[in-house]
Parts: structure tokens; sequence; C-alpha cells
């Protein structure tokens, strides 16, 4: 076992449940490409919304640590994914991060593939070249009802569990006949496990999200978060309300921790994530009878959290860049007829979440600048507001001790 994979193991070894992690955890390069390597490279992450790419040729490049991948719709309407390195001397095809292009043509020697990786030209390579043997290299790529995931580890993890669960829920919003209306791509200059903790609790809302809190509860009881699973009544009567007409809502969450579904209520009779509480958008992209159906959460670690609402979706991704720096990108999403200027207007679709995410972004920084001090200490979280930043910890711990428990027993040996 390396050094510093026997030094997270005493670090873990020693970690208080219920407590922040040690400095290390948020600041060591070392650590921070642990995390990688165990973590991001071999977990599904959210990549794009489907929607994102509705025609053959249309393709996303999504870049996560060493790796670029490119997300393409081929001309049977199926969506894959590659590396994004051609086969003949490793440059990459796709300088651009979103496009179309009919085939995928290497711009260094113009080696040319069909949209599902198959090599059909490359030139002067001798008559006993094989191109059989130089399509490109497949990443593993999944839609689920309008989300594509994709996997960088050579045997995925299974995605079954998840891809049934996640269908049942998101069954009444239509996703793949939806757009893109608006994109949001910031860099917090904090570790990916900080933003994570930040999003899962709401203890810091009311002194920071004051736009959000017109709409969104702060009880962890609200929102299915408490450290001892109890529900607010009106959570309750909500899920209620929600299923009696077929839209899935009750709190489920994978055995291990990685994913969650929830539909809660906003506050109030609060339709949208709007500054006067109502829907943004007149032409919804859900079947749900009631604008007040409020907020399906879903999370999937390491990747996702996102909000799907009766009028419209929003879906996060969190890419981590650097031991102290990660991209939130943020999207919404309407029905694809919608038209804006009268189905929607953009600032009032958009402002709520963008001063969310302004602010989170501050409070996550200041959260690093203190860690990064030499006087930082773990802390306690509240067990009655962080709930879900305990079982992020907990996750995340229990996901680094498993993927690092083969090397233990290789150096056993």
């Amino acid at each position: 076992m390396s050094a510093v994979a026997h030094s997270i193991h005493e670090l873990l070894s020693r970690r208080v449940p219920g407590y922040s992690l040690e400095q290390p955890f948020y600041t060591a390069p070392d650590i921070f490409d642990l995390d990688l390597q165990n973590i991001h490279y071999k977990e599904w992450l959210f990549a794009i919304p489907a929607c994102e790419i509705p025609k053959s040729g249309d393709y996303v490049i999504y870049d996560i640590g060493a790796y670029s991948v490119v997300i393409v719709r081929g001309n049977d309407g199926v969506i894959r994914a590659f590396h994004n390195s051609c086969r003949h001397r490793g440059s990459v095809l796709c300088k651009t991060k979103k496009g179309r292009n009919p085939k995928l043509v290497c711009p260094y020697h113009q080696w040319t593939y069909d949209l599902d990786g198959k090599l059909l030209w490359a030139r002067d390579m001798g008559d006993d070249f094989d191109m059989s043997q130089y399509g490109l290299t497949v990443v593993h790529c999944r839609v689920i009802h309008g989300l594509v995931y994709i996997c960088l580890a050579d045997n995925a993890p299974d995605i079954e569990p998840f891809a049934s669960v996640a269908s049942q829920y998101l069954a009444p919003h239509d996703l793949e006949n939806s757009k893109v209306a608006f994109e949001s791509t910031i860099i917090e200059n904090a570790n990916w496990k900080l933003v994570w903790e930040n999003n899962r609790e709401c203890y810091h809302c009311a002194g920071n999200h004051p736009s959000l809190c017109r709409t969104f509860p702060e009880d962890a009881r609200a929102i299915g978060s408490s450290s001892d699973g109890a529900q607010t009544s009106e959570l309750d009567q909500h899920i209620a309300r929600c299923e009696a007409v077929g839209a899935t809502s009750a709190y489920q969450m994978s055995a291990d921790g990685e994913w969650r579904f929830v539909r809660v209520p906003l506050n109030g009779e609060a339709e949208s994530y709007t500054l006067d509480t109502k829907a943004a958008v007149s032409l919804p992209n859900s079947s749900i009878p009631f604008k007040n159906a409020g907020s399906l959460l879903k999370f999937h670690y390491p990747s996702t959290w996102n909000h799907f609402l009766s009028d419209h979706a929003l879906v996060f991704r969190v890419t981590p860049i650097s031991p102290t720096q990660t991209e939130v990108c943020t999207k919404w999403l309407v029905h694809k007829d919608a038209v804006e200027g009268r189905d929607y207007d953009i600032q009032r679709l958009t402002e709520v979440w963008l001063a969310t995410n302004a602010e989170d972004k501050e409070v996550v920084e200041n959260n690093q600048r203190g860690i990064d001090t030499p006087a930082y200490k773990v802390g306690p979280y509240s067990v009655v507001q962080e709930g879900g930043v305990i079982q992020f910890g907990n996750w995340y711990a229990s996901t680094m001790a498993d993927k690092l428990a083969p090397r233990d027993q290789l150096a056993a040996e």
C-alpha cells in the first residue's frame, strides 16, 4: 500500500462520525488525487441532460480530472460516449466544448470516425491496416429518463437499481422533450466535498439565501434530511397528495447512501423558485396536475443534485478541478416548445438560483479559507439541521475505505 493510501487510512480510522473531516481531506493534493482515482473515475457521473444534444451529430465535451469525454448523439438517435482522443496519435477530436458534426474528424491528420465510434477513413496507412481495430475508445454511457450518466471505470458498477428508481420518480417530468433555457458555470474556490456539504444542509440558508428562503423550507425535517429520519406533517401530506396523482414522491435512499429521492413542498402555496413564488414557466415540462407540486429533490454522489418542479427543472453538476477548486454547472430545463418572452422570462426563471449559487460560492470559499489556516480543528455538525452533511460524510468515508480495501489486502499478501 502506498504511503498516501496508508495516510488516508489513518485519517479515516480516527474520523469521528458527526464531525467535519480533518484538514487534509479538504486541502491535500494527494488526497484529492485519491478522490479522483477512487470515486470520480469509478462511479457513475451525471454529465448532461439528453435534450442538450437533440440531433444527430450534436456533441458535448465533459472534462473530468485527467479525462476528456465526447458525448454524442448518433445517426440512430442513440447517445454514446467516447474518450476525446484519436486512436492515431492521441490528438483531441473535438476542440470546442459543444457543437454538431456529421462525423468525428481528428483535426491533426483527419482520421474520420462515424458517430458510433467506428473508424471510417485513415489516409495512407497501408494495405494491411485493419480499421476495425481502431475505433474510438468507449466510455460507459447510460441515458436515464433524459439524464446522461457516464462512468470512466473499465468495469462500471451496476446502475440498474438507480435507473429503475429514477425512472419512477422522474416519470412525470418530460426531460427528453425539454430544452436548456439557460446555463451557468461558476468556479468555487473550495474543495468539492465542501461544495457538497454546503448543499446538504439549509442551516446556513436564513443567514445567506434571502431569495431562496421565500420558497424553499429551511427545516431539515421538511426536506427529508433530519438525522433521525423524522418528517414534518406537511411533508407527509405533500407526499401523499402527489402520489395520489401518480407522482412517486416518498423518501428513498440507496442502501449505500449514494443517491436519494424525495418530493418536498415549497413554503406555503409557492409554485416555483421565483421571487413572487408563482410558476416561472406557463408551458410546463411535467404532467403533475397542480402547480404547487413542490420540488423533487434528487442527488447522486459525487456529481449531481437536482430540483424537478411542476413547471421546469434544475440540474446541477459538480466537477472537481483541484484540491481547492470546484466547477458547479447549473442548467434550467423548460419544455422544448416553451417560447422565451411568451411562456417564460429568463430573468424571472433564473434570478433566484443565480443569486443562491453566488451566495453559496461566497460561503463555501469562506469555509475553505478558514480550513486552510493552521487554527482549523474538526467541529461538530448539528444533529437537528445537518443530518444531510453527516450522511454525506459517512458515504464519503465508507466509499473511500471500501475502494482502498483491496490495496490493503494486496499489501498484506
